[in-house]
């Protein structure tokens, strides 16, 4: 099966051909040699030990096989099981383990405990982005100007993944980036809902159908329809606005089963880059953003869901599919590689055709395991040079710095993130009308655990501050539309009453709302009061002493993720664009520091917003 490539303003759809009998892609066992790793343990002691019950290969009857679907999603370019902020092997309080190097491991006891023949390995999206090894070959040694394998391609083809579909991050480095990508990866890479603008035609291949051969029996034809998050086209509208637009999952999984099923499919699988909640964190007429479980609810003809998107454990969901009262098995294995979900499938022949009679699913740890040498050794060379560059030093810190109290207070690590931003900002309008506005900046929390030390600061302290790629962009608001952010803002916190003991660890994150959703303004003086009901909260908004009036001018430094609508935040979508260069925030923050050769606090921490209970002061 070949893609469209998404340069063809309308081109020939010749992802077609995938209904032809002609196209089946039989699934091959790759030819990188793998060893055990744990000496003297079997593949089912250590699923067991790893949370899998595991399964025999045949299910009861002649005419009955049980098949394995196995399957990541977030990956986030974690290849081993290293923290390249910490620069050290990674660990969590629950012991958890990350990379792909991991996951290969419980990938081969899975094929050894059930027969390479009886299974099947694929992915539910953001695999490129998300770690300094993603950024370091998309921004700083990029893979499309060296002509290197993509080191998280390099990984999924050793492993021998069958099909793989687009999450949103999949877009954050550009349409040619991904290509460059796609064009490496071994594995189909699916996306039916993301479609060439102003069409219905697929950008990427929609679907494609797997075999698994069954001795005196015709083969078991495996069908896998790829879609992905429409929130694509706010989160990354720099990247794919007039070029690529993402449709209503439930729509297109209606528009492409039955062509699945025509084609030839027995077993249909959905690899679904969405939560399963119903919920988008987005407003507007964007379809919705977590819809895997309405996709079961009301696409006939489903088996199995393997969804992704949410960051979150899920090793069963069973919906019932409204039409035909069949149940339909879903799961979410754990980001970064920290699960895989498998899914056990019985299939039975009866009257010239399989068909799947029952369907569950678990997520395997990948802690009961350790790191594929083989694995590791595909990324030795790219990952010692991340290693290398997180390392080097950019400035020196007058005091240590952390964030640990971002979320509450206002602290100076965050204010590094305005300073920059805001200096930015005002070299780039100098001499422009706009160069008269007095400039705002919005930061976010990112990272609780981010510290610069006393001393020398690298690379990687940076990179633990900023941990998304976002780039810099400047809207213009008035003081009203600030008021209005700020309070939408402040929803972050519960409601606290005045007189309560003061824990503020216990007072955030209200409605599920993350850190990365609260926004702190620097340039405006203001106070959070956090007694009052959600919307009327912010007092004494203020700038250089004076009350901000509603029609006032700001120029506001803002990111594309929350610019774009990330967030639901009001006013900031539509806002005029005074600046966008591209620049990305994480090497702005890093090019500064290393121009200035030092950080004080001195120099820009402004306590210019607090917390506030009746109007008392929390700290």
């Amino acid at each position: 099966m070949t893609r469209t490539p998404h340069t063809h303003p309308e081109p020939t759809p010749r992802w077609c051909s995938c209904a032809a009998p002609d196209d089946e892609v039989e699934t091959t066992t790759s030819g990188l040699s793998r060893r055990n790793l744990l000496v003297g343990a079997s593949a089912a002691g250590v699923l067991a030990a790893a949370g899998w019950p595991g399964a025999a290969q045949a299910a009861p009857g002649d005419d009955s096989v049980t098949i394995t679907i196995m399957g990541t999603s977030d990956l986030h370019a974690n290849a081993v099981n290293w923290d390249y902020y910490k620069d050290a092997a990674y660990s969590d309080s629950a012991g958890n383990a990350i990379g792909l190097a991991r996951v290969s491991s419980v990938v081969n006891h899975v094929r050894a405990e059930r027969g390479r023949e009886h299974t099947l390995l694929f992915d539910a999206g953001d695999t490129i982005q998300g770690s300094p090894l993603g950024f370091y070959y998309a921004l700083v040694d990029p893979v499309t100007e060296s002509g290197a394998v993509h080191p998280i391609a390099a990984q999924m083809n050793a492993i021998g993944y069958d099909a793989v579909a687009l999450g949103n991050h999949e877009f954050n480095y550009g349409l040619d980036f991904l290509d460059y990508w796609i064009d490496q990866m071994d594995a189909d890479v699916l996306a039916a809902n993301a479609v060439h603008a102003g069409t219905k035609v697929p950008a990427y291949t929609p679907y494609v159908i797997k075999t698994m051969k069954v001795p005196g029996r015709p083969p078991i034809r495996v069908g896998v329809l790829g879609l992905t998050n429409p929130g694509v086209v706010i989160w990354d509208k720099a990247n794919v606005s007039g070029r690529i637009e993402v449709q209503d999952l439930v729509e297109t999984a209606a528009r492409w089963v039955p062509v699945m099923r025509r084609a030839g499919a027995h077993v249909v699988v959905v690899s679904a880059h969405s939560g399963d909640n119903g919920r988008s964190s987005y407003t507007g007429d964007l379809p919705v953003e977590n819809a895997a479980a309405l996709v079961a609810e009301q696409v006939p003809g489903i088996d199995a869901i393997l969804f992704g998107h949410a960051h979150v454990d899920v090793p069963q969901r069973i919906v019932k599919n409204l039409a035909t009262g069949r149940d339909v098995v879903l799961s979410e294995p754990k980001n970064w590689g920290q699960r895989l979900s498998v899914f056990d499938l019985t299939v039975e022949y009866a009257k010239g055709k399989w068909s799947v009679t029952s369907g569950s699913s678990t997520t395997v740890n990948t802690n009961a395991v350790v790191d594929d040498p083989a694995l590791v050794a595909v990324v030795r060379a790219q990952h010692d040079a991340v290693v290398s560059y997180v390392n080097t030093p950019v400035a020196v810190s007058t005091e240590a710095m952390s964030a640990a109290e971002a979320c509450w207070k206002d602290t100076a690590i965050l204010d590094y993130v305005n300073a920059v931003q805001t200096a930015t900002v005002a070299a780039a309008v100098a001499g422009t009308p706009e160069a008269a506005l007095p400039i705002v900046s919005i930061a976010a929390p990112f990272n609780r655990a981010a510290t610069f030390p006393a001393g020398q600061v690298t690379i990687k302290d940076v990179a633990g501050l900023y941990i998304y790629d976002n780039t810099l962009l400047a809207s213009i608001l008035t003081g009203a539309e600030i008021k209005d952010y700020l309070e939408y803002s402040a929803k972050y916190f519960a409601v606290v009453a005045p007189d309560a003991p003061v824990a503020p660890a216990t007072w955030t994150n209200a409605g599920n709302t993350p850190d990365y959703n609260y926004d702190q303004f620097s340039g405006v003086e203001y106070g959070v009061d956090i007694s009052q009901p959600v919307g009327s909260r912010i007092v004494g908004l203020s700038f250089e002493g004076a009350p901000v009036a509603a029609d006032q001018q700001f120029l506001v430094a803002v990111n594309n993720y929350r610019q774009s609508g990330g967030g639901g935040f009001p006013h900031i979508q539509g806002a005029p664009v005074v600046y966008n260069a591209q620049v990305a925030i994480r090497e702005a923050i890093v090019s500064y520091a290393s121009a200035a050769g030092a950080i004080d606090p001195a120099d820009f921490h402004v306590e210019n917003w607090q917390l506030v209970r009746n109007g008392t002061p929390v700290f």
